[in-house]
């Protein structure tokens, strides 16, 4: 049985991340991208589904954890009846492997610790091959099956039922080094590399870039641990930005609302590029834009709303039938459907972080502007569609108002970007057709009878994204229709505090069963009381929010408040990217 959402941590290498329980289990791995096959899969079933456990032997054993000063070294110390070790797990930056080191390090006494290791390819389908490899070094053993293979290097390992297990003690000062490589099956297992050294520079390169900028205000570390979450779920090498670092975590335990988040959204990546603008990280910015021009070259017609790490676009969702799920929450899902979604939003998500970019001093380039001008050229042919929204609706689409006022962003955008910047482009054509679609927002995405902006055209329905409204400015964050809207919106979908997304007892999404509270709107919540002067409701929300974090600062993408726990993938950009700006809110907020 899984752990519950929580009691995960990560490690990562900026190509892929490893779920770390409490319990010393890696239960969560994909090699060597994010969204490879699990060759560790007990996250969504139990140990028979691939796991590999380094642990004491004493079972009274009680464990603290925390990742080394502003990295993703996760040091867990264990205390025992005998003495105290610590299990350090890192998956090493820049050495061009796919690999996990866990060293395991005497404090204090004698110690005696567990391996247990059980490798399973493919998501749980492919029990590889292992045999004894003496040839490669030591204790090494070798797995294969198909296209993968693993040497893992370290106490000798002796097999049972398919699983392999060893024994070791540990000493005051002594170190035993435990090390895990991918490598393609038709490839030779290759050679060992010195695992000081490869500790001493992930070290650095984390430290490094997290020193790049400052996130003052009383909300430091939260802010620091979420930027460099949203730096480990961008790939190194493409720039691509997965949503998350798992598939098929349960939006409600139990439910079948379980999506493969391990893909680049185009609107989860240009908010994540805003959020770290915030600070700084203008190479962060340049490097995602170069994704986004690979990925969506071509007709603008064909543009998705979601790609593969390295701008794939055939991204077909299945059932895995060989993983029962969380705690048994079916399906478990690979691929994503809603990559053949329309969705309007993401021009202005698009556009909106392009924007920043330029006015941080990003230059554009050959390819950056004509490739924005072609995506508003599409939407002059196609801004009056309706679309399956920010949410991913799988019922009718419908003229959602938060897409249409993120259309009427990607029009200001461009009239910026010409009248501003001296870019070339129709800018009195873009014009007219903002101002049409304020005027259309303003009559049909309205309602007077409560002041509020509603869900889609023809609902009285309201939903968390109205919230952006203010803070793309369509309208002021202190505007009469905005504070009722912001009324409405308490009074519909607030839930023990906190914001659901929208009522999906409306029928709207098209899916049964519900959900619990969204992290990310509640966030958005924040910023909204922040900017329009609530700001000692905007500081007890944001305090109850950050506590929400687990103890080594993550977030997933929902939270069940009655239950006490997380839900949904995890760790969830999206949560992250909205604490980012929430707490740069309530940093500029003006004070009584």
């Amino acid at each position: 049985m899984a752990l519950p959402i929580e009691d995960y941590a990560i490690i990562g290498d900026c190509h892929s991340a490893a779920l770390v329980g409490r319990t010393g289990s890696i239960d969560w791995l994909c090699m060597p991208r994010f969204d490879s096959a699990s060759m560790f899969g007990a996250l969504l079933g139990n140990e028979e589904h691939g796991r590999w456990r380094v642990a004491p032997v004493d079972q009274d054993a009680r464990p603290t954890r925390a990742y080394l000063d502003d990295t993703f070294i996760l040091v867990t110390r264990w205390e025992t009846a005998t003495g105290v070790a610590e299990v350090i797990d890192v998956m090493p930056h820049g050495d061009r492997r796919a690999q996990v080191i866990r060293r395991v390090r005497g404090v204090s006494g004698t110690v005696e610790m567990r391996q247990e290791l059980a490798v399973r390819f493919g998501y749980a389908d492919a029990l590889p091959w292992m045999r004894q490899a003496p040839e490669h070094g030591g204790n090494a053993i070798v797995g294969v099956a198909g296209p993968d293979a693993v040497i893992v290097r370290g106490p000798a390992l002796t097999a049972t039922n398919h699983h392999h297990e060893s024994v070791f003690t540990v000493t005051e000062d002594e170190t035993v080094d435990i090390v895990l490589t991918w490598f393609p099956s038709h490839h030779r297992p290759p050679e060992p590399l010195d695992v000081d050294r490869q500790i001493e520079a992930t070290a650095a390169w984390w430290r490094d870039w997290a020193h790049e900028s400052d996130a003052p205000g009383p909300y430091h570390d939260a802010v620091k641990r979420s930027l460099l979450v949203l730096r480990a779920l961008t790939h190194e090498d493409t720039g691509g930005i997965v949503a998350a670092a798992t598939t098929s975590l349960p939006e409600q335990f139990g439910g079948s609302r379980n999506w493969d988040y391990r893909y680049t959204w185009i609107r989860d990546a240009s908010l994540t590029l805003s959020a770290l603008m915030i600070y700084g990280y203008e190479d962060e910015a340049g490097h995602w834009r170069r994704w986004l021009l690979r990925a969506i070259a071509g007709d603008p017609a064909d543009i998705q709303i979601m790609y593969g790490l390295s701008g794939e676009r055939y991204l077909p969702e299945y059932e895995v039938l060989s993983l029962p799920g969380y705690n048994g929450a079916s399906p478990v899902r690979v691929g994503n459907g809603a990559a053949t979604q329309y969705q309007g939003d993401i021009f202005g998500e698009l556009m909106i972080s392009l924007r920043e970019a330029r006015r941080i001093g990003v230059d554009e380039d050959a390819y950056s502007w004509p490739l924005q001008r072609a995506l508003l050229g599409f939407l002059e042919d196609n801004w009056d569609r309706p679309d399956n929204g920010i949410w991913e609706i799988r019922g009718p689409q419908q003229h959602f108002t938060h897409s249409r006022a993120m259309i009427w962003a990607a029009f200001a955008c461009g009239v910026e970007a010409v009248r501003e910047y001296g870019l070339d482009g129709p800018a009195d054509r873009w014009a007219e057709l903002r101002d049409r679609i304020r005027e259309e927002i303003e009559t049909e995405g309205f309602d007077a009878s409560r002041n509020t902006f509603v869900q889609y055209y023809g609902t009285t329905e309201v939903d968390a994204s109205l919230l952006l409204l203010s803070q793309i400015g369509f309208v002021d964050a202190d505007d009469p229709r905005m504070l009722g809207t912001v009324a409405a919106i308490e009074h519909d979908l607030l839930q023990d505090g906190l914001l659901l997304r929208y009522r999906t007892s409306s029928g709207v999404d098209g899916l049964a069963g519900g959900e619990h509270p969204f992290l990310a709107c509640s966030f958005w919540l924040v910023q909204q009381y922040a900017k329009s002067g609530r700001v000692p409701d905007a500081t007890a929300l944001m305090d109850r929010l950050v506590g929400f974090s687990n103890d080594v600062g993550l977030l997933s993408e929902e939270y069940d408040v009655a239950g006490g726990r997380q839900a949904g993938n995890t760790p969830q950009a999206f949560s992250h990217l909205a604490l980012v700006r929430a707490a740069d809110a309530l940093a500029r907020a003006p004070r009584a």
